[in-house]
């Protein structure tokens, strides 16, 4: 297979839900309209921001066939499905459908209860799920601050280099950027290393990165767009500062809560995507209230991800 190497910024979505906690599937084409219009390149849906683990089977399948509907005939942007990690056989049968249903690649992360005890083990899982779609691209999905598998991606890359043909590179989340440059260098180049950690993003484009998955990419786009080009015209001071700007939009999560946060940026820039299931938690009415005027402070607004249809709170 020609691996096909993804450049620019591909959003992690949240997914959308409704005050009940079900899916809010009318929402996708707006978001997807959205991410278009500032820039995104592509979507990885269902992963740790889409709450693919607190999801079933069913949900996984109707979120990737709205955005599959959403995007049709936009052979540009590029829709990557979390397919599962600890059961095999689940992943096997989303990796199928979203094969069926016409998105441009799967992920599969390590599970991470019956955790492999090796990189060969790691390997022979990505390859029973990669064989169940031969002809779509497979990207492993590497997070061990949440599996707790740690194994060095060079050496995943050497056990699946010449094995597993579809395999065709790594979301890398994670700090190591000693394992991530020697997998960016991997055979010349062969394999889609796309990094994970929208804070460091600077630092993985000068160690050569071309493309990044990242929830903040939902909500700020242009920021990151902006810090691109900042740092391909040589301007590190521009470049540096922009990131900056990242750092301090992202520590906003960490005082408000975590991962869920991200929902309250997202209805901040008009888009509901509702709450987090249990077990995250989400904010009060107080909080967000807190919260809204630190972003206030922060900015936001003037690097915000922006759209006509959007009305912002």
């Amino acid at each position: 297979m020609n691996i096909e190497h993804i450049q620019g910024l591909i959003a992690a979505p949240f997914t959308p839900m409704h005050p009940d906690g079900s899916l809010n599937l009318a929402v996708i084409p707006s978001y997807y309209s959205l991410l278009k219009t500032n820039g995104n390149t592509g979507a990885f849906i269902c992963g740790s921001t889409g709450e693919g683990v607190s999801l079933t089977i069913e949900e996984k399948k109707k979120v990737a066939e709205a955005w599959a509907a959403a995007t049709k005939g936009d052979t540009d942007f590029k829709v990557i499905t979390l397919v599962g990690g600890t059961c095999l056989q689940d992943a096997i049968e989303l990796a199928q459908h979203a094969q069926h249903i016409g998105l441009h690649a799967v992920s599969f992360t390590a599970p991470s209860y019956f955790k492999p005890a090796s990189v060969q083990v790691l390997a022979a899982c990505c390859q029973v799920v990669a064989n169940a779609v031969p002809g779509m691209p497979f990207y492993y999905y590497h997070i061990p601050v949440l599996t707790g598998v740690n194994f060095q991606m060079t050496d995943l890359l050497r056990e699946v280099s010449g094995q597993i043909p579809n395999f065709a590179g790594i979301k890398y989340t994670h700090e190591d950027f000693m394992d991530f440059l020697s997998c960016l260098q991997f055979e010349n180049g062969r394999y889609d290393m796309l990094w994970g950690r929208d804070e460091n993003l600077l630092s993985a484009l000068v160690l050569g990165a071309k493309g990044g998955v990242g929830s903040t990419y939902n909500y700020a786009a242009p920021l990151y767009t902006a810090l691109i080009e900042a740092y391909n015209l040589g301007n590190q001071e521009a470049a540096r500062s922009l990131q900056q700007q990242s750092i301090d939009m992202i520590r906003l999560l960490g005082k408000y809560g975590g991962i869920a946060t991200g929902k309250a940026y997202m209805k901040l820039i008009g888009l509901d995507c509702g709450e987090f299931r249990l077990p995250v938690r989400n904010m009060s009415k107080a909080q967000f209230q807190a919260f809204s005027e630190d972003v206030a402070a922060l900015g936001f607004r003037e690097y915000c991800s922006r759209s006509t249809e959007l009305k912002k709170v």
